[in-house]
């Protein structure tokens, strides 16, 4: 599968210097990046769900421990 990523100057200069810094093609600094930002999305979502989880078995424990 395949799509058209349009850049702009900005990121044409920043693509080819990692390109050429990283010894990799465009696309794998594309592709790279574009996996490491859903890795970072997935985490914040896990990491929130598990907060979410704590507040609801112990938030009224921290409440009460906040006013001690």
């Amino acid at each position: 599968m395949s799509f058209t990523l349009r850049t702009d100057a900005e990121l044409d200069r920043a693509l080819r210097e990692l390109s050429e810094r990283e010894g990799v093609s465009r696309q794998e600094i594309a592709r790279r990046a574009i996996l490491e930002r859903q890795r970072a999305s997935d985490h914040a979502r896990r990491l929130g769900d598990s907060i979410d989880r704590a507040m609801s078995e112990w938030g009224d424990v921290l409440e009460r421990l906040k006013h001690t």
